[in-house]
């Protein structure tokens, strides 16, 4: 009776984090199909939620590795449930995908999600989606050289600068050395 409970509060628990990390607000206008079609092929062209194919099987994981801490004895039992429980489960991912095809169609017209489409299902598109992230982790790593090279030659060139001040100055204190301090707005007084 104890594990039915744990399972239960548990479940409970991770349907209300997976709810509420989901929850979008609803909008009242109205999106048609053709409209969500070209939504939805514009997600599958960009893989917009291949991101999120782990979160299942993540969440059976950490059930079953909950569970079988809090009874071992029960390790074969729990993984067999989860596991079983966790594929029926499966075809719920069409949710995220139709909320995904909702969110590119509240903001994209069609136009502009057939554009999407066509170009990520082109070489061009292809090559950027499996090449991008070598190429912005490049890019990355020119900006963090590019980086510490400005922020060395900025600290020279004002290191350098305010030298070159501080010395002006050292030079010109002692031409006033001594001198009463001027009223405000006026030259200091010349050393007698």
């Amino acid at each position: 009776m104890t594990l039915v409970h744990r399972v239960r509060r548990l479940s409970t628990a991770l349907a209300a984090s997976v709810i509420v990390a989901t929850a979008s607000p609803v909008f009242a206008q109205e999106i048609s199909d053709a409209h969500l079609q070209a939504a939805r092929e514009a997600v599958d062209a960009i893989n917009a939620t291949d991101m999120f194919d782990g979160i299942l099987p993540a969440a059976a994981a950490a059930l079953k590795s909950t569970l079988i801490e809090k009874n071992p004895d029960l390790q074969e039992l729990i993984t067999a449930t989860v596991d079983q429980k966790a594929l029926e489960m499966a075809g719920r991912r069409a949710d995220l995908e139709k909320e995904a095809g909702l969110a590119y169609a509240r903001v994209f017209p069609v136009e502009d999600l057939n554009a999407i489409a066509a170009f990520y299902n082109s070489p061009a598109g292809k090559k950027l989606l499996a090449d991008g992230p070598i190429v912005t982790r490049e890019v990355t790593k020119a900006a963090d050289i590019w980086q510490r090279g400005i922020v060395r030659d900025l600290a020279e060139v004002v290191g350098k600068s305010l030298k070159e001040e501080a010395d002006r100055r050292a030079k010109a204190a002692p031409a006033t050395e001594g001198a009463a301090p001027a009223p405000e707005g006026e030259a200091p007084a010349a050393a007698n």
